[in-house]
């Protein structure tokens, strides 16, 4: 997991590490046994007797890859003519609309959850108007991960006791700049960005680094394999912004709309229970 790798000289369970791939997660490292979620234990770390606590968004950023595919056809081309991802272009569309998507909200449950969402669990865009077009679509989908990703550490500090004070990005999504500043607006703090977006393999590497004992212990393979790299700090106006529509909004859609939901699976058949 990426949080054992990032904590920086040993556990250090106020730091959580947001990872942005197709599955989008936030998580800690701690050596106390905690259950985020009632009754579904926590991760077993690489660690002698560490844990790691997560809350997942399971489809993440997959759902950049189902905007390129259904909205990107444009970016697409461009990026096979310039020979890059079509993704290194998307900053393009993030940095065409405000913060706050002009009041389009994205709720990521694309995929049936356990508790929130439940087995009904399904996503949903509200406040649509004129002026939205596809850039605000995409914004709206990373402020929607980002938003559950803050449910997430709010849930995790509940249950673990522990105020997360610091925050790290790895994953693909990372390598976005717009991204990390979105992401630093939504939750209010700081976020890092390690030296490699592949915190996995670096995770992976060191814990060979440690069994074959080039390094003596963990927390000398941490000191020396890891470092921060860019820090990207919360403007004060977005984040003003982001607290009211999070609060006031994002928080109180599922409630509003899980009977909806239900109504639909009846109705429907889908998702299947």
């Amino acid at each position: 997991k990426a949080c054992e790798v990032l904590g920086s000289g040993g556990i250090a369970p106020h730091i959580g590490c947001l990872s942005y791939g197709t599955t989008a997660t936030i998580n800690t490292a701690t050596t106390k046994y905690v259950e985020t979620i009632p009754f579904i234990p926590p991760y077993t770390a690489a660690m002698p007797k560490v844990y790691n606590t997560e809350m997942m968004v399971y489809r993440g950023f997959w759902m950049v890859s189902w905007f390129k595919n259904e909205f990107a056809q444009m970016e697409q081309r461009k990026a096979k003519e310039l020979g890059v991802e079509a993704e290194q272009l998307f900053d393009e569309l993030l940095n065409q609309v405000p913060a706050g998507s002009m009041g389009l909200m994205m709720q990521p449950y694309w995929s049936p959850g356990v508790r929130q969402p439940g087995p009904e669990g399904k996503g949903a865009f509200i406040g649509f108007g004129d002026v939205h077009k596809r850039a605000h679509i995409y914004r709206a989908i990373l402020e929607g991960l980002a938003y559950e990703l803050r449910s997430g550490k709010e849930q995790i500090e509940r249950r673990s006791g522990t105020k997360i004070t610091r925050l790290r990005v790895s994953g693909g999504g990372s390598q976005s700049d717009a991204a990390m500043q979105l992401t630093a607006d939504i939750f209010g703090m700081p976020v890092e960005r390690p030296h490699t977006f592949e915190a996995s393999g670096l995770g992976a590497a060191i814990n060979c680094c440690v069994g074959l004992g080039i390094h003596p212990s963990y927390q000398a393979a941490i000191e020396s394999m890891t470092r921060v790299g860019d820090v990207f700090q919360p403007q004060t106006e977005a984040v003003m912004l982001y607290d009211r529509l999070y609060k006031q909004v994002y928080r109180k859609m599922y409630k509003r709309l899980q009977p909806l939901y239900k109504s639909i699976q009846e109705i429907t058949g889908y998702p299947k229970y």
